[in-house]
C-alpha cells in the first residue's frame, strides 16, 4: 500500500472491500489494460470479474440484493479501478448513477423491478442528457415526449452516451410540456424516462437506434454512442418517480454524485501516473546517476505527490458530506474541478519524466496522457464547475442588508 492517498476512519468492512478491489486491479486490470485500450476492446472478462465481486450492487440497498455501501466506499473503489484503467470506472459509473436515481426517486414498483437485477449486473444502466447542439446547457434540450393515451412518444437525438451499446436500461432526459403551461421554466418541463432496450447496436427496440461507437482519442474500451429516438413509445409507468416535470432535478442529483465519481477517477489516474513517474525516475540514468537524484526531477515528484494528496482529500470530503445527508454540490464541484485539473498536470509531469519514451505506445504513461483530458469535460466542464462553485459561494457569503 502506498503512503499517499490514505483515508482515515474507515471501517474494517471498507478496508476489506478496498483491499479486494486493489488486488483485483493489480492482478486483472493493470497487466491487460494498455493492450485492450490500444485495440479499443470492451473488457468483458474484467466486467465479469467486477460482477463477481458485487461491485455493480455496491451502493444498492441490501433489501434489493446490493451491498448497501456508502458513497465514500464507492468513490474509493472507483479511485482504485481508475488507477488500473479509467475506462472500467466509466462502465460502472453510469450504471451506478441510474441505480442511485432509482433508489432516490423511483416508484416502489420501479425499484423492485430494476434494482435487484442491477445489483447482480444483469441489467446494466446508462443515462443520457447531452445532445449534439447543447453540451453542458441542459436547459436547451430539444428531445421531446408527447403523451398518447397510456404511453409517451419520444423523438430526438442524444449524444455522448457512455455504455450506449452495452447497457440494457437508459435513463433519458427529454422535454415534456404535458401538464406544464406555456412559459414554464425549461428545467421544470423535463422528464426522465426509464428506457429498456437490448444490448448492441442498430435498432435495439422499435423507434430506438444506437448507431455505433464514437471513435475517441482516449477513454477507449467503453462504448460511447449517440441515441436516436424516432417514435419511441414508452409506457407511462416508466416515467421515473411516476411524475413528469421532475427530470431535471432527478438528473442533477445523479450528476452531483457522479461528480464525486469523476473526482475519484482523477485521483486514481493521478496516483497511477505518480507511481509510473517515481518508478521510472529511479530506473533511468543520466549523467552518471538516476534521474531521481536530480533536483529538477525531485521537485516534479514533490509537486505531483502533493497534488495527489490534495485531490484525494477533497474527493473524500465531498463523498462524506453527501453520505451525511448534507447538500454537497459545492464540495463535489470543487473536488471534480481540482482532481481533474491536478490529474492532467500530474500525468503531464510523469510524461515529461519519461522523456521520449513517454511518446511510445509501449509505455503505460502514453495511455494515461490520452485519458486524462476526458476528465476535464466529463460530468460538466471545468468552466461549468467554476460557475457552480461561484454561485454557491455567493449564496453562502451573501451580504446582509
Amino acid at each position: 500500500m502506498s503512503r499517499l492517498a490514505q483515508t482515515a476512519g474507515l471501517t474494517d468492512d471498507q478496508r476489506d472491500i478496498l483491499k479486494t478491489v486493489r488486488e483485483f486491479v493489480d492482478k486483472e486490470i493493470i497487466p491487460v489494460a494498455t493492450e485492450l485500450e490500444h485495440r479499443d476492446e470492451y473488457p468483458q472478462a474484467i466486467v465479469d470479474g467486477l460482477k463477481e465481486l458485487g461491485l455493480f450492487g455496491l451502493m444498492i440497498p441490501e433489501e434489493y440484493g446490493g451491498l448497501g455501501e456508502s458513497l465514500l466506499t464507492y468513490a474509493l473503489c472507483v479511485e482504485e479501478i481508475a488507477r488500473g484503467w479509467m475506462s472500467v470506472s466509466g462502465i460502472i459509473n453510469t450504471h451506478f448513477i441510474v441505480a442511485y436515481m432509482l433508489k432516490q426517486h423511483g416508484t416502489q414498483e420501479q425499484r423492485e423491478y430494476f434494482l435487484p437485477r442491477m445489483a447482480l449486473g444483469e441489467v446494466r444502466g446508462a443515462f443520457s442528457m447531452s445532445e449534439p447542439g447543447l453540451g453542458s446547457d441542459v436547459s436547451a434540450i430539444t428531445s421531446k415526449a408527447v403523451k398518447d393515451g397510456d404511453e409517451y412518444v419520444l423523438n430526438g437525438q442524444k449524444m455522448w452516451l457512455t455504455n450506449g451499446g452495452t447497457s440494457t436500461l437508459v435513463a433519458v432526459l427529454v422535454r415534456s410540456d404535458e401538464g406544464h403551461p406555456e412559459g414554464t421554466a425549461p428545467h421544470k418541463s423535463m422528464t426522465t424516462f426509464l428506457v429498456e432496450k437490448e444490448a448492441g447496436f442498430g435498432e435495439v427496440r422499435p423507434g430506438l437506434t444506437i448507431p455505433g461507437k464514437i471513435d475517441k482519442m482516449g477513454y477507449k474500451g467503453v462504448d460511447t454512442t449517440e441515441l436516436i429516438m424516432d417514435g419511441l413509445r414508452i409506457p407511462a409507468n416508466r416515467v421515473l418517480g411516476g411524475e413528469t416535470g421532475r427530470g431535471f432535478y432527478q438528473m442533477m442529483d445523479g450528476v452531483e454524485v457522479g461528480r464525486v465519481n469523476v473526482a475519484a477517477r482523477g485521483c486514481g489516474v493521478a496516483q497511477r501516473a505518480f507511481e509510473l513517474g517515481v518508478s521510472y525516475a529511479q530506473q533511468r540514468h543520466t549523467f552518471g546517476k538516476a534521474i531521481a537524484e536530480h533536483q529538477a526531477i525531485q521537485f516534479k515528484l514533490a509537486e505531483m505527490a502533493t497534488k495527489v494528496e490534495a485531490a484525494h482529500a477533497m474527493m473524500v470530503n465531498a463523498a462524506r458530506k453527501k453520505d451525511s445527508g448534507e447538500r454537497n454540490d459545492l464540495e463535489a464541484g470543487m473536488a471534480k474541478y481540482l482532481a481533474s485539473e491536478y490529474c492532467k498536470e500530474v500525468v503531464e509531469d510523469a510524461f515529461r519524466i519519461h522523456g521520449g519514451y513517454g511518446f511510445s505506445k509501449e509505455y503505460e504513461i502514453e495511455r494515461l496522457y490520452r485519458e486524462a483530458p476526458m476528465l476535464l469535460i466529463g460530468e460538466g466542464t471545468a468552466e461549468i464547475q467554476k460557475m457552480i462553485i461561484g454561485r454557491r459561494l455567493l449564496e453562502e457569503y451573501r451580504l446582509q442588508g
